[in-house]
């Protein structure tokens, strides 16, 4: 499942998704997706994202912690910590802030909504988004070029 912040669109305050997440507009506040965020050209975010894969083609203004990977297209402004374990930047981008990338940079989960107990049983894995499903949000949005 896909939430969409349209252009023109202000959210204020935080927002949270068990799927994926794109932000045309702007979201005044903090950002967990379970999935996937991916900013628009036009968005902005103004506070933290916590996702399993991001996309950022807009502006960020605080941190970004993706559990699997992150990818900073040419038009992206970040402004503030950035932790992922795989880092995709393209060259215009431009990122003001700590960076820690690769394996090391912790064990963080995204954090996710108030779950019952599971009784002592493991809980799963965050399911990892193929790059495939990615590139398909962003061909929808004409985010991602021919190539």
């Amino acid at each position: 499942m896909i939430s969409i912040i349209g252009a023109g669109m202000t959210l204020e305050g935080d927002s949270e998704t068990d799927g994926s997440l794109r932000v045309e507009g702007t979201i005044r506040g903090n950002v967990r997706a379970g999935k996937s965020v991916v900013i628009g050209k036009d968005g902005l975010v103004d506070g933290s994202i916590f996702t399993q894969d991001a996309v950022v083609a807009g502006r960020v203004s605080g941190g970004i912690h993706a559990v699997s990977r992150l990818e900073l297209l040419a038009t992206s402004e970040v402004s503030g910590e950035i932790e992922a374990p795989r880092m995709q930047v393209e060259e215009g981008a431009k990122v003001q802030g700590q960076v820690a990338v690769g394996e090391s940079t912790g064990a963080f989960k995204v954090p996710q909504a108030e779950i019952p107990s599971s009784g002592g049983k493991a809980e799963p894995e965050p399911e990892e988004l193929e790059q495939d499903d990615v590139e398909a949000v962003l061909q929808e949005s004409g985010e991602l070029g021919a190539g």
